[in-house]
Formats: C-alpha cells, structure tokens, sequence
C-alpha cells in the first residue's frame, strides 16, 4: 500500500489503519512484560475496530467493541495538526497524526494512528482547515493574478485610501502648528 510522492493523493481511500500498525501494537504489548496478553487483546480490539472517514465536511473516527466511540471533527474546528513519530513508529513507516481544536483540552481531540502517507494526509488537513477547497474564496493574491483589471482597481483604491491619508495627515499638523 505504500505509494510514491507522485502518485495523486485521495483521502478517501484511507478507512483503515496499515498493516504496519498490528506490529507496531504487538511490539508495545511486548514491552509491557507480564501484562502481555492483555495488553495485546486491548490494543488487537482498537486495531481491528479502528475506521477512518474523510469526506468535505470533516473526519469521523471510531473505534471500541464493548464501548464504540465515535469523534466527529469538521475542518473548520481544526487549530493545529501535530506529526508524531517514535523510533519504533519511524521504523515501520508509520505516524500518529494529533489534530486539537480550540476545546480547551490539554490532549489532542482525535489522534489518526496507523498511516503511511502522514505528511500528504497532514498537507491535506491543513488546506481543509485553512479553506482552500473548492467553494472557497482563493486567496487574494491569487484572484489579483487571475485578473489584471482587478489589479489595477485595487491599486486604485490603494492610492485614493493613500492620498486621503497623507492630506488627513497634512492638515493635522498644520492644524497643530497652527495652535
């Protein structure tokens, strides 16, 4: 499942964590000692009921068996999206994507473990978030080199908002002086 960077990228296709993940999860399970079988049953539970959805409103991430917990965030929520990557993670070509919000909260609102194309999947995040889909308005400076009539009526504007400013100016101090 492991792409090139020139290959076009669609969030849609991500559902489910990688592969790489189980290992990742039975190689914790394996540090916590004794405490092995259980801890691999919790993590085998996450990892099978784990499900990812992206779709132009927002990203949906549940998970659980006994007790199914379902997150539900739009992109305009979105405040920051951090990458993080352990040794162990870097290794198997994974990262943990931790996406916050302005909740308050001092842990992250939703935590995308399990991709490989981490740094694609965060780019895309952050177009979402900063509204560059389409619907949008695009950003002036590019509307501004789409059309050249435009430019030149906001240099317009430009210099009247200028030329008012410098006579408002001028008059003040003449007026101080004055006083």
């Amino acid at each position: 499942m492991n792409t090139t960077q020139n290959e076009p990228f669609d969030v849609t296709k991500i559902v489910r964590p990688d592969p790489a993940l189980m290992r990742y999860y039975v190689l914790c399970a394996l540090a916590t000692g004794p405490m092995f079988p259980v801890t691999l049953g919790i993590l085998l539970c996450r990892y099978y009921t784990l499900r990812f959805r992206f779709d132009d409103a927002g990203i949906t991430l549940c998970w659980g068996v006994l007790f199914r917990r379902e997150t539900y965030l739009t992109y305009k929520r979105i405040q920051d999206i951090h990458l993080n990557r352990n040794l162990v993670e870097r290794w198997l070509g994974l990262a943990t994507l931790s996406v916050e919000t302005a909740s308050g909260s001092s842990t992250p609102e939703m935590k995308i473990e399990g991709v490989l194309q981490a740094d694609r999947l965060r780019d895309y995040l952050y177009s979402q978030m900063r509204g560059t889909r389409s619907g949008t308005p695009e950003p002036i400076e590019a509307r501004l080199a789409n059309d050249p009539e435009k430019h030149d009526e906001v240099l317009e504007l430009l210099t009247s908002i200028r030329d008012q400013l410098s006579t408002r100016l001028a008059s003040d101090r003449s007026n101080e002086g004055s006083a």
